[in-house]
């Protein structure tokens, strides 16, 4: 992270860092959609142990780095629900065909 002189500047790094998060989170999406193909229920896209093992993991994370555990656990669950209702349309399409 590198140190800014004026209000623009950390506004430039902000603005570059969230069209990284964007560019991240549409390529986990793309990771998702893939994850349906070896799944053999919805059930198994839903994966609750494992998206509770991932919040904690995230959770630890986040609080090791100095920011809310909370926040990261209410993002990451916004983002996982929506990208299991995703990988559950992935995984009806592919069974139709």
């Amino acid at each position: 992270m590198r140190e800014c002189s004026s209000l623009q500047e950390v506004r430039e790094e902000v603005d570059k860092l969230d069209t990284q998060i964007v560019a991240l989170i549409a390529q986990r999406n793309e990771y998702i959609k893939q994850a349906a193909r070896f799944k053999s229920s919805v059930a198994e896209v839903k994966a609750d142990d494992r998206i509770e093992s991932l919040i904690m993991r995230l959770r630890t994370q986040a609080l090791e780095l100095g920011i809310s555990a909370n926040m990261i656990e209410d993002l990451f669950k916004l983002m996982i629900d929506e990208m299991v209702e995703t990988e559950i349309a992935e995984f009806r399409n592919a069974k139709d065909l």
